[in-house]
């Protein structure tokens, strides 16, 4: 239970830098202009994204909303299925990461209409991205190793269970199902 305290507290702190750079952002960049912080490499630039990741669905915040909501309550969900102990303490920070890039964004799409970006790679001309993006990039890409290099099959059979359990419920209902089919007939 304290593991999980900690987590919500470094969560609040997460999602509370990301609302700040973007406060900032908004009141900084939108008026004063650009920041070149490695010239001809890496700027500050504001920029209003009403779509998903690089832009893609620009215009569909309602949609991307809505999307966003469920996705979060999903990973909220997951979260409290990964066993507790020091094995899974990795997963457990990285889905607080995760879930933490994904209200920041969320709480941009509800309250502005578009999610506020800034950082800019214009070296290589990489998107406009924020903070809660590298949370999920970073994070996403963190999981992935973990996954691949670390934890071992039988590490991560609670996934499996998680989905198991929903299909053997809907075995039993199927097969109630079946059997009354079969006396009416």
């Amino acid at each position: 239970m304290k593991q999980r305290i900690k987590h919500l507290l470094y969560f609040i702190i997460l999602v509370a830098i990301d609302q700040i750079s973007k406060f900032w952002a908004r009141t900084t960049l939108q008026e004063e202009g650009p920041i070149s912080i490695i010239p001809g490499v890496f700027k500050l630039q504001y920029h209003e994204n009403t779509g998903a990741v690089w832009g893609i669905m620009t215009g569909k915040t309602l949609f991307l909303t809505v999307i966003s909501i469920l996705l979060l309550v999903a990973l909220l969900f997951l979260y409290f299925k990964i066993p507790d102990g020091k094995k899974y303490l990795p997963i457990q920070i990285i889905w607080v990461f995760i879930m933490a890039g994904a209200l920041g964004n969320i709480i941009d799409r509800i309250y502005l209409r578009y999610v506020v970006d800034f950082l800019y790679f214009e070296l290589i001309n990489f998107p406009i991205f924020n903070i809660a993006d590298c949370y999920l990039t970073l994070s996403s890409i963190l999981l992935f190793i973990l996954g691949v290099f670390y934890y071992k099959d039988e590490d991560l059979e609670f996934i499996d269970n998680i989905f198991k359990k929903s299909n053997k419920k809907d075995q039993l209902k199927e097969g109630k199902e079946n059997k009354q089919d079969d006396k009416s007939n």
